[in-house]
């Protein structure tokens, strides 16, 4: 029998359980399985690969109607990799699978607050919470008009949204009007400040722009409250990172920036940079509705 070669026959027992397949289809599928990479062999059993995770997040939206087919890939950061899907109409949409761990697995353990009071955790399980609160702050935010994508459905670690069209920050080398649209993009940590939450990683690579110079930010599963621990220094880094590629890529100038910023009124120091404490916090308090950090987690 296939399963007494390699895993203990106890635990063969109860993966067939586990699974409702008894006897030798059961054999025959794990194999095909082991043979796509699906599972991973332990010395005791066997371990849900990322690929195989993939396949039950893929096969549940498909089911779904959600989409039917996938197509190239689009992007990849360190945490994820996003593919182009299309609907049943033609219509062509986003799918962002999380891969929390990949690249570095102690910073992402002491930089993300999923983890809560928990010793233990795997990183397929971190990698869904991660897509769970990303769909919930992208709808949230999308319905309190922020520039965002559209988010559409997720399953374990896979969002769907809308395909934005445009290009990250980082690779616009010349803008008819900079002044403005860093003045637009400086005014978005405000205005999420206003609601209760901090972007935490609001930089050029998380901001897209088109052609007419609209703005879209994307990328929210480590978004915090204002009323986290360390709430001022996400602000201020946030804030810094617009400050310093406007002033590299566009030799601008913040010392004459209005007071006014995006329809919020709020003080700034002589750099131009928004002060957090003079921010009117809790129009909407969103930070608590969805649960950001230091408040309960989401249930996935």
């Amino acid at each position: 029998m296939f399963l007494n070669q390699n895993f203990k026959e106890d635990f063969s027992i109860r993966a067939e359980h586990l699974s409702l397949i008894l006897g030798e289809l059961f054999d025959k599928v794990l194999s095909n399985h082991l043979k796509m990479n699906y599972v991973f062999l332990l010395y005791d059993g066997f371990r849900l690969t990322d690929l195989g995770y993939d396949y039950l997040a893929i096969k549940a939206l498909v089911n779904r109607g959600v989409f039917v087919s996938v197509g190239n890939k689009i992007g990849e950061g360190k945490e994820s990799e996003i593919f182009e899907v299309s609907r049943e109409d033609g219509t062509v949409l986003a799918m962002k699978l999380h891969r929390l761990g990949r690249t570095s697995f102690r910073a992402v353990a002491n930089q993300r607050d999923y983890l809560g009071h928990r010793t233990s955790y795997n990183w397929l399980y971190l990698s869904r919470l991660a897509a769970t609160k990303e769909f919930a702050f992208t709808k949230a935010l999308e319905e309190h008009s922020f520039p965002v994508p559209n988010a559409v459905d997720y399953n374990r670690h896979c969002v769907i949204m809308s395909l934005v069209q445009g290009y990250p920050l980082a690779q616009v080398k010349q803008m008819q009007n900079p002044e403005i649209v860093s003045e637009r993009i400086i005014g978005l940590p405000v205005r999420l400040a206003e609601h209760g939450l901090i972007h935490c990683d609001y930089n050029e690579f998380n901001i897209m722009i088109d052609d007419d110079e609209k703005v879209t930010i994307i990328d929210f599963p480590q978004m915090v409250s204002v009323d986290h621990r360390n709430a001022q220094m996400y602000f201020d880094r946030d804030v810094e990172c617009i400050l310093k590629f406007f002033h590299k890529r566009f030799s601008l100038s913040f010392q004459e920036s209005p007071d006014d910023i995006d329809g919020s009124e709020v003080d700034m120091d002589e750099n131009g940079r928004p002060y957090f404490s003079s921010i009117a916090k809790g129009a909407g308090f969103l930070d608590k509705e969805l649960a950001a950090s230091e408040f309960t987690f989401l249930k996935v």
